[in-house]
């Protein structure tokens, strides 16, 4: 199994930022259109206005960037807007590619999702390979991270993804032990911009609030 590490970066002029990775929270599924343009629900819009109301360790934050699937944006545009910073939208960031088999019922998509994540080298079901897209999640990082930076930063996407993505920073194999849980999302990890090693696993977007 192939494990992509990212290296500790050092740069002796930038000082270092605190970076996090932040799913969106409880969609709205709607089996006859696109996943890609499902909407948070009544819960998940909920959890997302209460944060953009009480920052808390947010409130260094300088960069908001963002998937362009509408659960995404649906997350980050209202924190946007109360950070005062302008929304980046990065469309690479998108969750795994798994158009090819369309909406599935939970249990069936949980079997399928298990399967992705303990055979990372190859295709189920047409399914984007997970190696193929840790390398272009861990691509879209770095490209934002590139150069000096002026303060906190946030990236808001999805919890497959966001799973490959821990796995690389912490120099591990791909594995869904490391997934960001049950609950529907609307979780978060962080790591320093230049050591880029997670602090700590999974955290709920609430915690953000207590400045943990």
């Amino acid at each position: 199994m192939e494990i992509l590490v990212i290296a500790p970066v050092t740069i002796g002029y930038d000082m270092p930022q605190i970076v996090r990775y932040l799913t969106h929270p409880q969609v709205l599924m709607e089996p006859l259109k696109d996943v890609r343009a499902w909407s948070l629900n009544e819960a998940g819009s909920k959890r997302v206005a209460t944060l953009a109301a009480r920052l808390g360790s947010l409130a260094g934050t300088r960069r908001v960037v963002s998937s362009d699937e509408t659960k995404a944006l649906e997350t980050a545009t209202p924190l946007a807007s109360a950070l005062g910073v302008p929304l980046e939208i990065r469309p690479r960031m998108h969750e795994n590619d798994r158009s090819a088999t369309g909406f599935l019922e939970p249990p069936e998509f949980e079997a399928v999702a298990d399967q992705f994540f303990a055979e990372p080298a190859k295709s189920v079901r047409g399914w984007e390979i997970a190696e193929d897209a840790q390398r272009r999640i861990v691509a879209e990082l770095e490209a934002c991270l590139a150069g000096p930076q002026d303060g906190d930063i946030l990236f808001v996407g999805h919890g497959g993804v966001g799973t490959l993505l821990f796995c690389a920073l912490s120099g591990i194999g791909i594995d869904r032990h490391f997934d960001q849980g049950p609950g529907g999302g609307g979780c978060w990890f962080a790591f320093d911009s230049q050591v880029r090693r997670p602090q700590r696993g999974w955290q709920p977007m609430e915690a953000l609030m207590t400045g943990v």
